[in-house]
């Protein structure tokens, strides 16, 4: 554990770590490094102007001239026509119809550009599953377009899968410093390294023909960026993940002010947030839930321990002022918080009090009404930090009676049960519970239907792609869109592996075009487990395993032992010897009546488990997974 009240670093510096490029020469934005290609001309295909046979009178130079213009005609119709074949195509690999593994390709003539590389938590029904990662075939495919991927910010649905793209192919990551230093710490844990490249907004970066401008955006991580990108064939403007924050803590407001002048520049293609576009109104401030934690602490009169969302540096920096304004020291718990709030601090984003922070294995030597305790678990993971708190597993910190617990969040979708169960373990503690229910102690860091509004009212896109969301929300934000004024045949709901190309005049949507199926990650191995797995997973849990085990002599074809059979997660043997008995006497039966006329070993193992599972159907209505085992003897 590092001491956050040390200024000096301890880690390397992240700047020293990540190369920041050649230096700028003329033409050519720092930003552009390694990538910094110079445009390829393409030259215009030569026309055939075959001449006619000479008649009598005819002019030799005359022909000539007629030749050569008609080349020229020739040249200028092929070239006007390569003009209009050019577009831009769009083809969302993660993101869509869900939340999470967002990942987005943009593709102009031989050159690829992506936006954010992240990854999604797996489902209840993905038994084992620990990641959901995008399908990286396609950009695989095509290694060799790809200029660089630009992280809009640093949540895990944005950069979770770069660690698994990085172990398949090399290619620069552009993003904020502390985006960066989050991707380096997902490096360092998988014992790999890459080609970050440090950016801020308001840089300009170039990847080929793709003209990158990135801008300033508020969300509920630190150093959020949107992105305007311009290419010969058309112009993208992509919000990444915001809201419309005007007193943020670090008082750096939304940028909107370029977003006007980017909009009245022109906007060919608009790509959106939606995850809030089903809420009506504006999303709260972040401000004001400084001032309800600012009420809470006040009143606390033992311990306080708040659970928060790691990467939320803003609301972390609140809880660390709130912790020094009232005489309390403050300490950290959980490995993902303690790595963000190391490497904020080290990146100039967090800023710690002199002599405020104690280590959290030495807080049992602070007095209870001077000790604010910082976690993980604010959405019930089982694993967590609070969640240890909770069933008093935690080695460190024991709940007690007076303890002011609060959850600074609101659970996601899917983790509303998780979070349910953390929060009446902690009631049965007799601790003091304050959640999103109760008090206003989170607010979203997406925005909501009136800001949506402003955005588009502001860019004025001709067609307009909504991302980032369930279907619902992208049905939702194209009738927003469309409540505004743009026509429906402009908006587009894509899936994921669709393209959508791209002009300054049209928008066409092609479905299908690239593989975009979940990869699920189990431990070490990525993709190795499909539907077929999972659905063995599946009826394991639900009615368990039966294994029938025999000997027998295949060239004679007699049964020479058992069969044994041994259950898993079906019914308890000793309380059902009868039932156990007579599945063995079925297969038994099964087994010699094969034997008859048939020694093949797939022959023996279907019959006897066709016979059985009828058997143990007919007596539990249930189906467990049946696996005849056969050893020739």
């Amino acid at each position: 554990m590092r001491d956050y009240n040390s200024k000096k670093t301890n880690i390397k510096n992240i700047a020293a770590v990540i190369p920041a490029g050649r230096k700028k020469t003329s033409g050519q934005s720092a930003a552009e490094g390694k990538t910094g290609l110079s445009k390829k001309t393409k030259s215009l295909p030569k026309a055939s102007g075959k001449t006619s046979k000479k008649t009598s009178g005819s002019v030799k130079s005359g022909s000539k001239a007629s030749t050569k213009k008609t080349a020229a005609k020739k040249t200028s119709s092929k070239a006007s026509a390569a003009k209009k074949a050019e577009n831009l195509k769009i083809i969302p690999i993660g993101g869509l119809n869900e939340i999470g593994k967002n990942m987005t390709v943009l593709e102009y003539k031989d050159q690829i550009m992506i936006i954010d590389c992240g990854m999604s938590f797996p489902e209840d029904e993905m038994y084992g599953i620990d990641v959901v990662i995008p399908d990286f075939s396609y950009v695989v495919k095509n290694a060799s377009k790809i200029k660089g991927v630009v992280i809009t910010h640093g949540h895990e649905d944005h950069i979770g899968g770069i660690p698994y793209l990085l172990k398949q192919i090399n290619v620069p990551i552009y993003g904020t410093r502390i985006t960066l230093g989050l991707i380096e710490n997902k490096l360092k844990e998988h014992g790999i390294t890459g080609d970050l490249r440090p950016i801020k907004a308001g840089d300009k970066l170039k990847l080929g023909d793709f003209k990158v401008e990135t801008i300033r955006t508020t969300h509920s991580v630190a150093d959020a960026i949107c992105l305007y990108v311009q290419t010969p064939a058309a112009t993208l403007f992509h919000t990444g993940d915001f809201k419309i924050d005007y007193t943020p803590i670090d008082g750096e407001p939304i940028d909107l002010q370029k977003f006007a002048e980017i909009g009245s520049r022109g906007v060919d293609i608009m790509l959106a947030d939606s995850t809030n576009a089903v809420r009506k109104g504006f999303t709260q401030s972040e401000k004001m839930v400084g001032q309800t934690l600012d009420g809470i602490f006040s009143d606390a009169e033992n311990r306080i321990i708040i659970a928060t969302f790691s990467s939320n540096v803003h609301r972390v920096q609140k809880i660390i002022e709130l912790a020094h304004k009232y005489g309390r020291k403050f300490s950290v718990s959980g490995r993902s918080m303690e790595n963000v709030v190391g490497i904020a601090q080290e990146l100039g984003y967090l800023h710690v009090p002199a002599g405020s922070y104690v280590e959290l294995n030495k807080t049992k030597n602070i007095p209870d009404n001077q000790l604010v305790i910082i976690t993980t678990g604010s959405q019930g993971e089982p694993m967590s930090a609070l969640a240890r708190m909770a069933s008093d597993e935690h080695k460190n910190v024991k709940l007690k009676k007076g303890d002011t617990v609060i959850l600074s969040s609101s659970p996601v979708p899917g983790n509303e049960k998780t979070v349910s169960n953390v929060v009446n373990r902690l009631y049965e503690k007799e601790v003091h519970v304050i959640y999103n229910e109760i008090a206003d102690i989170h607010v979203s860091g997406h925005a909501c239907q009136e800001e949506l509004k402003l955005i588009h009212s502001i860019i004025k896109p001709k067609f307009f792609m909504p991302v980032h969301g369930e279907h619902r929300h992208l049905v939702a934000h194209k009738e927003l869109a469309a409540s505004l004024g743009m026509k429906e045949s402009r908006i587009h709901i894509l899936k994921n592996g669709d393209q959508l190309t791209v002009d300054k005049r049209k928008a066409v949507k092609f479905e299908n075009v690239a593989p975009a199926e979940d990869i699920l990650v189990d431990g070490l191995g990525v993709g190795d487990v499909g539907n077929v797995v999972l659905k063995d997973r599946k009826l394991l849990s639900e009615s368990g395993l039966i294994i029938v085990a025999a000997g027998i002599d295949q060239a004679s074809g007699t049964l020479v032992s058992g069969p044994d059979i041994v259950t898993r997660g079906f019914v308890y043997v000793k309380e059902n010897e009868d039932l156990i008995n007579s599945a063995r006497r079925v297969a038994r039966k099964a087994i010699e009546d094969t034997l008859v006329y048939d020694t093949d070993w797939n022959t023996l193992k279907n019959v006897v488990r066709d016979e059985l599972r009828r058997y143990i159907y007919g007596k539990t209505k249930r189906s467990p997974v049946i696996l005849p085992m056969f050893l020739d003897v």
